[in-house]
């Protein structure tokens, strides 16, 4: 083989080689672009998925504060409902109480609503000896009608007649007044207690007033205010 033969071989060797070189480098570079371009979709779907993630969070976190808002309002209206319930059912009861005032002023009815209230309250204690307490104003009604309770207590009750001492010590707060509506008062009746003071009935027009307003509040939340009564 010549020289001219081996140089040849050579040139043809060192293409082989140069071939073989380039396509590896093409390998390498395709293989290279796509790992990239996989690195990058999985970065991207990465940051998409983060980004819808907190997208639903906001969106979650809107929500919650739009029901929170609502909840607030529906209860603020229904406080308001029920605040108005109330002023109109207080607002009758004080035109009751203030009735109450005309009670004592005809001395033939209140005299027999006297009677019946101590009567009622002796049945209530069934002690041989009580203690009353009126309105100052009321003393003398009291002791015109003390004698015909007790009889009609004795006989209702089966006992004898009990001990009725009439405090004219204490008396109970006269009747509410213009000038001082807030001080205490009382429009009318008896509190009556046992003589060691442990049982104590307060009949009073303003406490008989309560009772029946307690006793019939549901009815007459009804009759105002039908179903939207609370």
């Amino acid at each position: 083989m010549n020289d001219s033969d081996v140089s040849k071989q050579i040139q043809q060797m060192v293409r082989f080689i140069q071939q073989e070189a380039e396509e590896k480098a093409n390998e390498i570079s395709v293989s290279a672009e796509e790992e990239f371009n996989i690195e990058k979709l999985q970065l991207v779907e990465t940051d998409k998925k983060k980004i819808r993630q907190e997208y639903e969070r906001k969106e979650k976190q809107v929500d919650i504060r739009k029901k929170i808002e609502y909840s607030m309002q529906l209860n603020a209206s229904r406080i308001k409902v029920l605040q108005a319930q109330d002023d109109v059912v207080n607002n009758m009861k004080d035109a009751a109480a203030k009735e109450l005032l005309n009670v004592s002023g005809d001395h033939n009815v209140y005299r027999n609503i006297l009677k019946d209230l101590i009567v009622q309250s002796l049945l209530r204690l069934k002690e041989p000896s009580v203690l009353l307490r009126c309105r100052e104003d009321d003393l003398q009604l009291v002791e015109s009608v003390l004698d015909l309770a007790v009889q009609e207590y004795a006989e209702k009750a089966n006992v004898h007649a009990p001990e009725i001492i009439v405090d004219k010590e204490v008396y109970l707060p006269p009747a509410p007044s213009d000038d001082n509506s807030h001080a205490l008062h009382c429009s009318g009746g008896v509190v009556m207690a046992s003589r060691d003071g442990k049982i104590v009935f307060e009949n009073t027009l303003d406490a008989r007033l309560d009772v029946v307003f307690r006793k019939n509040l549901p009815e007459i939340r009804k009759q105002l205010f039908g179903g939207a009564a609370a």
